[in-house]
């Protein structure tokens, strides 16, 4: 039998995970990177003064255990100018090799316009002068904000294959937490990841945190390794072939709220299964406006954007109730 969903519908059936907001989730991804430098004060900003229910931001270490909100486990030359103004020309140290006062020597505010990906978003305004900010700045900056409704979705940068870049899964997941807990945010924050362990660990040490389990199988990153032999590492101990291959089945097995999938791979099926389960799903990275539609179609709880502005003119347009803005200043 075929199964029509819309996303108005789903947010008002579904039972919501602890802490999850309600409605259809508008995130900006990265803030809004379209419009402003990823991961920087200016970019969360904007995503605030737009109206956003979620800011997405990724975060890594420091040598001196500051949690930083920041891509790449090393400054790379697409984004990352030196204290001289010169673009680094090739990937540069690690971020979890460099203290915070180090880290916040690079500018982060303009795209290098000789790279491919400075070409991939032309709308981008530059803020030369921009540093790397801390996890806690970004939490400050809300409270400045006074918007006390936006959430935070953190994702972990770590990999399986790369351990040296990043502390163990068990010392990055505290150290998070940590400054998480330290702003009381611990209910407004969902806690994201394609390495699965660290998300194991988050729910031992911090068990009433959401947790939203991200799943992609492409050539660029996969991190369930269907078909191949044993349990891939991102996993944490599970083995998707033991799943029949589903997505959201795992991820409920281990313990997830949100089923994060990259927005080509779901279908009306599994997102019925993964609602039959009690999962919300939030797909990524998604902007082009004819991709939106067709997904709130299919009955996604969320999208995760880099133009939450595009986003929230679509559903605009569809009568869903939208996030207040909140215009800030980003000092």
């Amino acid at each position: 039998m075929a199964i029509s969903i819309t996303a108005a519908g789903i947010a008002g059936a579904l039972p919501l995970p602890s802490g999850a907001a309600p409605g259809f989730d508008v995130q900006g991804h990265r803030g809004a990177r379209g419009l402003m430098p990823e991961n920087s004060l200016p970019s969360f900003a904007k995503a605030l003064s737009i109206g956003v229910s979620t800011l997405e931001l990724d975060v890594g270490i420091t040598k001196d255990g500051h949690v930083v909100v920041i891509h790449n486990p090393r400054l790379e030359p697409e984004i990352v100018r030196d204290k001289t103004g010169n673009w680094l020309t090739e990937s540069g140290p690690a971020i979890n090799s460099l203290t915070l006062e180090e880290v916040k020597s690079y500018d982060v505010g303009r795209l290098n316009p000789s790279s491919q990906y400075g070409h991939k978003y032309p709308d981008q305004q530059a803020v030369d002068g921009t540093r790397v900010p801390t996890l806690g700045e970004v939490f400050e900056l809300v409270k400045r904000s006074g918007n006390k409704d936006v959430r935070f979705n953190i994702e972990t940068k770590l990999t399986p294959e790369n351990p040296g870049l990043s502390l163990p899964p068990s010392d990055f997941a505290e150290a998070v937490i940590e400054v998480i807990k330290s702003y009381n945010m611990e209910h407004r924050v969902a806690l994201q990841s394609f390495d699965w362990r660290t998300l194991q660990e988050v729910q031992r040490i911090a068990p009433e945190m959401t947790m939203s389990y991200l799943t992609v199988n492409q050539p660029w990153l996969n991190n369930l390794q269907t078909g191949q032999p044993g349990a891939s590492p991102w996993m944490g101990g599970f083995d998707i072939d033991n799943y029949n291959g589903s997505a959201p089945r795992a991820v409920k097995d281990a313990g997830g709220d949100i089923w994060s999938s990259f927005h080509g791979e779901v279908t009306a099926q599994s997102i019925a299964i993964a609602h039959e389960l009690g999962l919300l799903v939030k797909v990524w990275t998604v902007n082009e406006r004819t991709r939106m539609e067709e997904l709130i179609d299919l009955g996604v709880d969320g999208i995760i954007t880099d133009y939450p502005d595009v986003l929230r003119n679509v559903l605009e347009g569809r009568n869903i109730k939208l996030p207040e803005p909140t215009p800030v200043e980003s000092y």
